[in-house]
């Protein structure tokens, strides 16, 4: 006996029950793991655990030494993905992605019609990827006229695929295409809102942060502050005499100087857990958890030079020729009983406006301070 025919009969050992039923017991087991795939289509968190559970049922239940699912990319040119499941290893024919152009697989993309392959060893386009099996089934994935990949079957049986057991992968591969045209759904979906939920919290004008934003990210680190133990500091940067700017040279460059303040407030962070929000009018806000008031300070007077460097003119300004900012620095520090964030907003209110009431073009800082009384 050659060594691919003891294969052969060692894994068809693995499924006695499909050989000791009859025609009618076979029939009730392929309705039986039919309803199992539609469960099975039904469950899981991720795409990938429902086509999972689903060529682990084919495979563990059935004469089919390999049992796969290969889905094509967007434009359906190439394979990009199997999962698979069965008691062979195959060597695949080439790498990921692979085109629809090579092999039997491909020709079923390419026709978008089920191919039956009773002899593997006399069809062209089969690529052998384990001298064991014999026979071959393939089954387009198609929701409507969208085509999502193949669903492969292969055995070491010539005679497995039968007119009724093919009728049942056909099936399964429709119950295939409506889980992953659903899971596409809810994917697209979720993508959806949290698009909508980034453009809810955005500023159209500077595209970053908003107020709500704003209110919310300083929500949730104000309760790591009162937790962790770590400072927390806050700036408010604001464009000194930004009306008489308005005025002089007209909104649109007014706009045009809050995108530049943006983008510039923006660059000065230091990762993704500081926040620049618009606080409203020419207002901006950085805050910066994790950050005691010397390099709060510092990071605060880096935008104040980096704007005053920019040079951009300024007509009607009390505080020069550019425009300029004045920047104020509230900051809270781990052991200060402060019952509220509203006194860190207003600790770095308050440093702004003193910063303008002592020339403007200035950062001040100052602590929090815990109410009299």
């Amino acid at each position: 006996m050659a060594a691919s025919e003891a294969r052969t009969v060692d894994i068809r050992s693995q499924h006695p029950l499909w050989d000791e039923r009859d025609s009618d017991g076979r029939r009730a087991m392929l309705t039986e793991i039919l309803a199992q795939v539609s469960h099975a289509a039904m469950q899981g968190d991720t795409l990938e655990t429902v086509l999972k559970s689903i060529v682990d049922c084919i495979a563990n239940r059935l004469p089919v030494t390999i049992a796969s699912i290969i889905l094509l990319n967007e434009s359906r040119t190439h394979f990009i993905e199997e999962v698979w499941s069965g008691s062979i290893n195959l060597e695949p024919p080439t790498s990921m992605p692979w085109p629809v152009s090579l092999g039997a697989t491909g020709r079923c993309i390419r026709t978008g019609r089920s191919q039956l392959i009773a002899d593997v060893a006399l069809d062209p386009d089969y690529l052998p990827g384990h001298n064991a099996v014999r026979s071959e089934y393939l089954v387009p994935i198609r929701h409507r006229e969208r085509l999502h990949g193949a669903l492969n079957l292969e055995s070491t049986r010539s005679d497995f695929f039968t007119p009724e057991v093919c009728a049942v992968f056909d099936a399964i591969a429709e119950q295939v295409a409506g889980a992953i045209h659903m899971t596409r759904l809810v994917r697209e979906l979720e993508d959806a809102n949290r698009k909508l939920r980034e453009l809810t919290l955005r500023d159209g004008l500077t595209g970053i942060a908003n107020r709500r934003c704003f209110d919310e990210r300083l929500a949730a680190d104000w309760l790591r502050y009162l937790h962790d133990g770590k400072p927390l500091a806050l700036l408010m940067v604001d464009v000194d005499c930004f009306k008489a700017l308005n005025d002089a040279v007209g909104h649109l460059h007014g706009d045009e100087c809050l995108r530049v303040l943006a983008k510039l407030c923006s660059e000065s962070v230091r990762g993704e857990s500081d926040l620049v929000a618009r606080y409203g009018g020419e207002e901006i806000v950085i805050i910066l958890p994790g950050c005691n008031q010397d390099n709060a300070v510092r990071v605060a007077e880096d935008l104040r030079k980096r704007v005053e460097k920019l040079a951009m003119p300024h007509p009607d300004s009390l505080a020069g020729p550019c425009v300029s900012v004045s920047v104020g620095v509230g900051v809270a520090l781990p052991g200060m009983e402060l019952p509220s964030v509203d006194l860190l907003i207003a600790a770095a209110d308050d440093a702004m406006y003193a910063a303008k009431a002592r020339g403007r073009n200035r950062v001040v800082a100052t602590l929090c301070q815990t109410p009299a009384g």
